[in-house]
């Protein structure tokens, strides 16, 4: 195995194994609802060990939505480089990357949606004013990719269209259980930060696999508990789920560049 392929492979270090572990307790029963403790139990360290990684939750929760809006828009900024440094890049094939990303985020680290819909405002003003900013720089990669596809869509309805797209791809955490294959983790890679270094050309094929809400909005349905991450009768294969949710997305940038005729009735109703 190669030094390049071992890496990818390399066990997550303690301190990304206290982040998903606090991810997933914070999204499961809220930031208040769990203790220093029952997430050094859930790594198998004290409570106390945890203060050697991190001063507190506060730094956890803070680490956990500024650094999902840096791997998101690193992510995003990659595909875009590597799609301008490729003779056969086109517009359509770099959209399909990034609803890719996107997808693999919203279904792999579906509790990091959970947490900023419900815990943002705990961060300090300085992350939370943080993570907006790299949330709107996020949008515009994507405002940008969508214009280039369809040209003669204004800009402002190239941003709502993709704030519509993020509400629905970041619904995933009211989907049931969705359950892994080597064949949808194999075609469903490259998300974010480190999973981007897995290959764009992947992501590009379609798809095997706000200013705020890179991570979610008001446009993503809310759940009252954690029962929400496991609801029932979702579908159960990660790569169907995943091709879904990638028709979806371009159906709705389809329809906001013309490539949609909505039904006379529909039309008439807007028009009057």
């Amino acid at each position: 195995m190669s030094t390049h392929a071992a890496a990818r492979v390399a066990a997550p270090t303690r301190r990304e194994q206290i982040l998903k572990e606090a991810a997933r307790l914070f999204a499961e029963r809220g930031f208040h609802g769990v203790g220093v403790d029952e997430i050094g139990a859930a790594v198998g360290i004290s409570g106390p060990g945890l203060y050697r990684h991190f001063p507190g939750k506060d730094a956890m929760l803070a680490e956990l939505l500024v650094g999902i809006s840096e791997r998101l828009l690193a992510g995003g900024e990659l595909r875009v480089s590597e799609d301008a440094a490729s003779r056969d890049g086109s517009h359509e094939a770099l959209l399909d990357a990034l609803i890719a990303g996107h997808i693999d985020f919203a279904l792999d680290d579906r509790p990091l949606i959970t947490l900023h819909d419900r815990e943002l405002d705990r961060l300090r003003d300085t992350d939370r004013k943080r993570v907006r900013r790299l949330q709107r720089q996020y949008v515009e990669v994507w405002v940008g990719v969508v214009r280039g596809l369809y040209p003669d869509l204004p800009e402002h309805e190239a941003r709502a269209a993709v704030h519509a797209v993020f509400g629905l791809l970041n619904s995933t955490p009211h989907l049931g259980p969705v359950r892994s294959s080597s064949a949808g983790e194999g075609a469903a890679s490259g998300a974010v930060g480190s999973k981007a270094e897995k290959g764009v050309d992947a992501e590009r094929r379609r798809p095997t696999t706000t200013p705020e809400t890179a991570v979610p909005d008001a446009a993503t349905p809310r759940g009252d508990s954690a029962q929400d991450l496991g609801r029932p009768g979702a579908l159960p294969d990660r790569t169907d789920t995943a091709a879904l949710l990638h028709r979806l997305a371009r159906g709705a940038f389809d329809a906001a560049g013309g490539a949609w005729t909505a039904p006379d009735g529909l039309t008439e109703q807007a028009d009057g």
